[in-house]
């Protein structure tokens, strides 16, 4: 949906940044402690679990809903389940997307494990693999064990740093090609990852995804699901930080002055619509390549395959300063989308009983803020630590 610029130079919004005194709302909370969780990692709890799982939730995850939650079990085990409140029922029905942010979860969880000394064994869907969707069986359990060999993952050394790069791209610097092996490289598992630079399937794949984004913004129930969690200014996105991050004193004075309000931006024809249209559109278009995964089958654990090789691009990418931003729109399985769905996997080659996971962008530009985290605490349900 919208990212947080999208609004920021609107001609009435500018104008009244200008003319207006921003006293009081410059005086409303920082993002600090929303964003506390990435400081935090690192830090010991006084259990190691926790300490792995203190990285495992600044995994990336479709709308930023960190739907997991946390059973610590003996000494030894998580249980790692869905809050079924936060999952997206319009724009990923099937549940699909979410699974996958478990699996980026997951990666991160054993990488966190490995650098602490402990070998983490996980089980996916241990008491079976839900459909249609997600219910309450457990995700994963996952058994840490002591080790003086545990291997520690290069690639660790980025989690911090990590970040899905919502901006528009540098058009001026072209990506090399052996940037774009590096990623595909990072990826693992039973999966087929790929990726491209050519000119005319870039210009193909960048028309499809802007048609995607376009049905996703006009399609009431999509729409309005991305503007209820939008969180717009400071104070929301410290209350609630999950959700679409629209903090920063311009945007809280855009809430304070009525310019920028959830029904503002759920009417098409609206100047937030309008020039929500009008910003995602360079932001598309500045692609300067794309990378995928790729399954044989849409299975549950294939899901969480995807989703442990798309945090392994995305560390990789960063770790040579390469931006990498998902797509997802084109990817979702609501029936507006199907004309563009079938599109792209035809362009993909994507088999008749396979499925095209995740799409991204690639190219270069000034990495962001990290994004809003709950702490790990408020995601245990349970502890005997």
């Amino acid at each position: 949906m919208l990212t947080r610029r999208t609004l920021l130079i609107t001609g009435g919004a500018t104008a009244l940044v200008g003319g207006a005194s921003v006293v009081g709302v410059a005086h409303g909370p920082g993002l600090s402690k929303a964003r506390a969780p990435w400081q935090q990692a690192g830090e010991s709890f006084g259990d190691a679990r926790i300490d792995a799982l203190a990285y495992a939730i600044l995994a990336p995850n479709p709308h930023n809903r960190q739907p997991w939650q946390f059973d610590l079990v003996g000494d030894d085990r998580i249980d790692v389940y869905v809050d079924l409140e936060r999952r997206l029922p319009h724009t990923d029905p099937f549940d699909r997307q979410i699974t996958i942010g478990f699996g980026c979860l997951l990666e991160l969880l054993v990488m966190a494990a490995a650098e602490r000394g402990y070998v983490a064994t996980v089980t996916p869907f241990p008491d079976g693999q839900p459909s249609p969707r997600l219910n309450g069986n457990r995700i994963a359990q996952v058994r840490f064990e002591r080790s003086e060999t545990a291997p520690k993952d290069p690639l660790f050394q980025s989690v911090l740093a990590r970040r899905s790069t919502k901006e528009p791209y540098d058009t001026e610097q072209p990506v090399a090609s052996s940037a774009l092996e590096t990623v595909i490289a990072g990826g693992q598992g039973d999966l087929e990852i790929g990726g491209t630079l050519e000119a005319a399937q870039r210009t193909r794949i960048i028309e499809l995804a802007w048609q995607g984004f376009q049905i996703e913004m006009a399609t009431d129930l999509t729409r309005r699901e991305s503007v209820d969690l939008m969180r717009i200014g400071n104070r929301a996105v410290v209350d609630n930080p999950d959700g679409i991050d629209m903090g920063g004193i311009p945007m809280g004075l855009f809430k304070m002055t009525g310019i920028v309000t959830p029904e503002g931006l759920d009417t098409p024809g609206s100047t937030a619509y309008n020039e929500g249209l009008k910003m995602y559109h360079p932001i598309i278009h500045s692609a300067q390549g794309f990378v995928w995964v790729k399954a044989e089958e849409n299975s549950r654990l294939s899901q969480l395959q995807a989703g442990r090789a798309w945090v392994r691009m995305n560390l990789a990418a960063q770790q040579i300063g390469l931006c990498v931003h998902p797509l997802s729109q084109i990817l979702q399985e609501f029936p507006e989308m199907a004309e563009p769905y079938e599109a792209i996997r035809a362009e993909l080659n994507v088999q008749p009983n396979g499925v095209l996971h995740m799409l991204g962008r690639v190219g270069y530009t000034k990495f962001p803020a990290a994004s809003p985290r709950w702490p790990v605490e408020s995601k245990l349900i349970s502890s005997n630590a």
